[in-house]
């Protein structure tokens, strides 16, 4: 489900997320047979307390509390995690200033998820479940939807939360949002209009898909138009200031580039909500802040933060026996991830003219050695990522047949034929023996020559005019430290090619600021996956917004992948919806807009014994910040030994 949140691609790249091949595929090719379809009334429209686009819904009407959760998890403690960099503004909406972490937390829409942007419920794709709305109601053709609002809601400084509200911020972000997302939206959705306090109406244009427009509006947050109205603040600034939030945390205190705290409010309008049932448990949420992902672990073993979800194979495979870890006062563990692996990788920029040249992006690529890279710097512990949607049923394989080739014939002279006949783009092998595998050395100077990059006396490769094939790397200098290796040698193997190839570290202020400008020929950055399809897919890998959209570092702009998506938008049955996702990795790969690089199948996870977690976890997110909860006798018991003060 496409849902509105103020999300960074930028972080977490360290290690990409893994799967659960059979969990995913159950749930994605066998949710209709497992559910009750929601149903037009006589006089066609679907009144719900929900909304998926086919209709199929998990949770009834009368549902107590989502499967996974604990109904009896007691509410209390805390739960505290590092964040790396610096932050100025406590504003996440805004494209200026380095946000501080879940500073989105406060804000609820009318169709709710996780407090950090995770699907809830979290054993579900796809489905969203009124939170600020009661219900919701729509015609069977989706031209337009009325939300009706809880009448009960309330912002944290006791106002009532009303459709006046969620007008207001739905406008606020067409005027003051980010450009890539109000551009998107003013197509898709010309008029809003107040029926009464509680009650919302959305209109839809005719003509185009109706998927991610009835999500797409329940999903925006909702701010209290008053305050901004009194204060004048606006949405595209930095700022500390914060508009009152109708969720169930609300800001306690910030120190400027050390700490956040987000309290529990106690007076949380929608505790009692089946939808909040067993969620929202701690009573305070603590971020602390360090310059690098080393000062970060060192301060984890002082017990300066509690819970850790590692992505340092180094740090994993090797650093876990500190005295607290080894006395089983800090628990190591892996937990089961089903969501796809993040995309990320090493990204071209696709803007830059160098990186034009499909032949130079493919030589680049060849510098990268992930077996050697995998055995010698991250401990054999993870996978090659080849696809943009891997070890899901929507990861394209071999040559294309059946309906995904039915479907890329049916898109006529955009495909090109080599998407029809060819197997599917996979990334390379490698020796694990040696950093430097002589046959992709050779492979990748030839291609360096065809494109018109030969080598001169002194080993560097200039084209026709004499100017040097020369490549810059932006990297951030909190990444952790093997990451650091893992981009040093690949940029060595570079440079053995005959490339000038520059490897700038800057500080994350700097790296914010170049990457929102697409400074550098290339960056470790990611895109996101997909599970299912929506107008989001064409946010981050559509034409339109490439030239600016901070979710498509590569700036890529392919009228292959813009058909695709289209058409798959228009997809009527979770089968056509495959075949065209299918189509989509497959035309993804075939562009070469990053080099992939690993991935792990499970969340790599330490934290101080004091705290406990629905077995089994949901598919679909870790919850540390939703649903796990904190054992007092546990906390009292480290605190006795020294563990934790």
């Amino acid at each position: 489900m496409t849902r509105f949140r103020a999300t960074a691609h930028t972080e977490a790249l360290s290690c990409a997320k893994g799967k659960m091949l059979i969990v995913t595929a159950v749930m994605l090719l066998s949710m209709l047979a497992l559910v009750k379809p929601v149903s037009a009334q006589e006089d066609g429209l679907i009144r719900s307390h929900g909304y998926s686009f086919y209709g199929d819904l998990t949770y009834p009407e009368n549902y107590t509390q989502f499967d996974y959760v604990n109904p009896d998890a007691p509410k209390g403690g805390e739960i505290s995690f590092a964040a790396l960099g610096t932050f100025d503004s406590m504003n996440p909406y805004s494209r200026k200033g380095r946000r501080g972490q879940l500073s989105w937390m406060m804000y609820e829409s009318l169709l709710g998820d996780g407090p950090s942007g995770a699907a809830a419920p979290a054993d579900t794709y796809g489905e969203g479940y009124g939170l600020l709305a009661e219900r919701l109601e729509y015609p069977v053709t989706k031209d337009w939807v009325i939300f009706y609002m809880r009448k009960d809601a309330r912002f944290s400084d006791g106002s009532p939360v009303t459709a006046h509200d969620v007008l207001f911020s739905h406008n606020l972000l067409l005027e003051q949002g980010l450009p890539s997302y109000a551009a998107a939206v003013k197509k898709r959705i010309p008029k809003a209009e107040v029926l009464d306090d509680y009650t919302i109406k959305f209109y839809f244009t005719e003509g185009i898909s109706r998927r991610s427009l009835i999500d797409q509006v329940g999903g925006v947050p909702v701010w209290s138009k008053k305050w901004f109205e009194e204060t004048g603040a606006r949405l595209d600034e930095s700022r500390m200031e914060t508009s009152p939030g109708s969720g169930p945390y609300m800001i306690d205190s910030v120190d400027i580039n050390r700490r956040i705290v987000y309290k529990r409010n106690p007076d949380y309008w929608g505790k009692d909500l089946p939808f909040n049932v067993g969620r929202n448990n701690f009573d305070t949420i603590r971020i602390e802040y360090f310059g690098d992902d080393t000062s970060a672990f060192e301060g984890f073993k002082a017990g300066e933060y509690t819970f850790r979800t590692e992505g340092d194979s180094k740090k994993w495979a090797t650093s876990y026996d500190f005295p607290r870890a080894t006395k089983g006062e800090v628990i190591k563990t892996e937990l089961p991830d089903g969501t796809p692996p993040t995309p990320s990788g090493i990204v071209f920029n696709l803007g830059r003219g160098v990186m034009k040249d499909k032949r130079v992006r493919q030589a680049i690529a060849l510098g990268f050695n992930f077996e050697w890279t995998n055995e010698s710097l991250q401990y054999g512990l993870f996978k090659q990522r080849a696809s943009f949607t891997q070890d899901t049923p929507l990861m394209a394989t071999g040559v294309p047949e059946g309906a995904e080739l039915e479907f890329l014939k049916s898109l006529g002279d955009l495909v090109p034929p080599e998407l029809l006949t060819d197997p599917v783009v996979t990334p390379h092998t490698s020796k694990p023996g040696r950093l430097v595998d002589r046959r992709n050395l050779r492979r990748a100077m030839g291609m360096l020559d065809e494109a018109g990059w030969t080598v001169g006396s002194d080993g560097k490769r200039r084209d026709a005019n004499g100017k040097p094939l020369r490549v810059t790397l932006l990297f951030n200098t909190a990444s952790d430290g093997t990451l650091s290796g893992v981009i040093e040698n690949f940029m060595s193997n570079l440079t053995a090619m005959g490339l000038d190839a520059v490897l700038e570290k800057v500080d994350p202020a700097q790296y914010t600021l170049r990457e929102r400008d697409r400074d550098y020929d290339l960056v470790f950055d990611s895109y996101a996956s997909f599970l299912g399809t929506g107008t989001g897919l064409m946010q981050r890998y559509g034409s339109e917004d490439a030239a600016f959209s901070l979710f498509n570092p590569a700036g890529l702009a392919s009228p292959t992948v813009d058909a695709i998506i289209q058409a798959s938008l228009l997809a009527t049955s979770k089968e056509e919806e495959e075949a065209s996702l299918q189509a989509l990795d497959r035309a993804l790969r075939y562009e070469f807009i990053m080099i992939p690089v690993w991935y792990n199948d499970s969340y790599w996870v330490s934290y101080y014994d004091q705290y406990e977690y629905p077995d089994p976890l949901p598919p679909y997110a870790l919850g540390q910040l939703d649903f796990w909860w904190f054992n007092a006798d546990k906390a009292a018991a480290l605190k006795a030994s020294g563990a934790l003060r």
